[in-house]
Formats: structure tokens, sequence, C-alpha cells
């Protein structure tokens, strides 16, 4: 393990996700030198085309002298650029950077962060990119255990204790919300372009908790507009706080405060919801954005084995 007290050349930290590319050059100490974002997620790369798209948005970055580049996200993935095989729960700082799967043939030198995998129930759960916003929202919040919450179109909820992800679940609430607001018949009520509404959420998630299902609860949506019960540009946030509210009745919440931390890793919009959602059932927490990204990929490469 490197001495985090000696100089090291910087690090290009790299989160390359379905839709987006997302960089930072980071100094010795973890600090953000320099942040470059693209529309060129795996999806959008042609069959043979990672290198020449790394080349071509931090190709400068990477021929600096013993530069080091960590890449997290889908870009391990099967239709990325190199599969990079799931470390099974429990999974800490040790068992990704062995399991990292470095890139043969290039002139710089590139490592893929292996994602997560555990089962429950006879099922597997996966993630990619968020065992390093977990770890690296941990470095940030000084801590090594915690319930960490990274809510997005496929929401992951992970328990960590003492430095290692011991069990984590996805749930598709981003995902479901689109489909409810855009594809169904609850579409032709929402305007596309309604504010957020605080008290339409907090109802919709206080809703959640008393009806026995999102099968039925999602109707009203439909229901309460057409009753005159609540006006149109509310019903939007009162649908997100119907699928929000799900969500954390499946996590079986008591109302009575808990003795573990619980983070929140995402866009600011987002956490800023189920920050709102959880304090309505005496759940207090903490945010994170980005920043847990490159501080995840920073204090991975303290430890990176030689390829």
């Amino acid at each position: 393990m490197t001495d985090t007290a000696t100089a090291t050349p910087p690090l290009i930290a790299i989160d390359w996700g379905t839709t987006s590319l997302r960089g930072a050059l980071l100094g010795p100490e973890g600090q953000v030198l320099e942040e470059r974002q693209a529309a060129q997620g795996i999806l959008q790369v042609p069959a043979g085309g990672f290198a020449t798209v790394f080349e071509q948005h931090f190709g400068d970055w990477a021929r600096r002298p013993g530069s080091l580049t960590l890449i997290s996200g889908m870009a391990g993935s099967r239709q990325g650029w190199l599969e990079a095989p799931y470390c099974a729960c429990p999974a800490g700082f040790a068992q990704l950077a062995q399991g990292l799967a470095w890139l043969p043939g290039l002139p710089w030198r590139v490592g893929i962060v292996p994602g997560v995998s555990t089962e429950a129930q006879q099922v597997p759960d996966v993630m990619r990119g968020e065992e390093v916003q977990i770890f690296g929202a941990l470095q940030l919040a000084k801590l090594h255990s915690a319930t960490l919450v990274l809510p997005g179109t496929h929401s992951k909820w992970a328990t960590v204790q003492d430095g290692q992800i011991t069990g984590f679940s996805t749930w598709m609430t981003g995902e479901v919300y689109a489909l409810l607001s855009q594809h169904s018949i609850l579409a032709r009520s929402l305007p596309p372009d309604a504010v957020f509404d605080e008290l339409a959420f907090e109802r919709g998630v206080q809703q959640a908790q008393q009806g026995p299902s999102l099968l039925h609860t999602a109707f009203g949506t439909r229901t309460l507009q057409l009753m005159g019960r609540m006006p149109d540009d509310a019903l939007a946030s009162y649908l997100s706080g119907l699928v929000i509210g799900e969500e954390l009745r499946g996590q079986a919440f008591s109302t009575s405060a808990s003795d573990t931390p619980l983070l929140l890793i995402g866009s600011p919009s987002l956490t800023q919801r189920y920050a709102q959602a959880l304090a309505l059932l005496g759940r207090s927490s903490r945010r994170w954005g980005s920043e847990a990204t490159w501080a995840g990929l920073w204090a991975l490469s303290r430890q990176w084995p030689s390829p």
C-alpha cells in the first residue's frame, strides 16, 4: 500500500457510464485539478473505439509521467471496454484492488474497477460504479460503517460494516416513475414542465406508507385529478412521493431514530427529495454528490497492485 504522505503523480479518475463519460484529474492529495464531461457513454462508443475515445478526452492527462488511470462504471461491463468480473460481498478496498482489470497493449497505465455482487433469497444483485461512490462517501464522512442510499434510475441501498460492503439491494424506482409518468394512463394528467411541489411530494410519501401497494396507490394520481382534489401542477410531485415512499416502505424503517449513519449519494435535487422523505419517517441523513466518485477512486489508487 502506498504511503499517503508521499507525493504521487496525478490520478486520472473516470466514471464511464451507460450514457455519459466524466473524468477528473486529481492531485497527490486527492484534490480535483480539472474536470471534463462528454455525452459518450458506452452505448455511444463504436466497437473497438474505447481507446480512441479515451485518447480524445484524456490523452494529454495520460501522457504525464507516471500517471495512473482508474475507471469505474459500465466501462467494466460486457458491453464496455474490458469486462471486470464482480467481487462478491463482503467486499472492501482490498478486494476491489485485487480485482482491477488492467487494459493490455496501451501506452498508458489503465485499470478498470470491478463491480460488486451479492445474493439474497437465491437471487443475485449487482452494482457497477456505485461501489466507488460508496467508499468515497465513507472517506469524506470519515466513517467505516453506515447505510448508504444511491437514488437514481435503479436506486441502491448498501450496508457497510468495518469498511466492507456486506450487502445491498436494487430498487427500480426511477425507472418505474419514468414508465408511469411517460407511458401510462397517468401521463395524460402530468404537465411536463411542472415545478416541484413539496407538500404534494410529502403527501405522496405518506400515502405510500399507508397504502397496500404502489399498484393501488399509483392510480390515485389519476383520481385525485379527476375529482378535483389536487391541481395538475402538483400531480408529478405526488407521484414522485408515491414511488420514493414505496421504496422507503420496503426498508421497514421505524419512526424511532437509528444509531446507524445514513448517507445519500447522487444529484442534489434527487438526494434532497430522499432526505425530505426520510425526515418524514424520522430519519436524518447526510448528502454527497459527484465528489464521492473522485474520493473513492483516489482512495482506491492508494492500494493498487502492480499490473
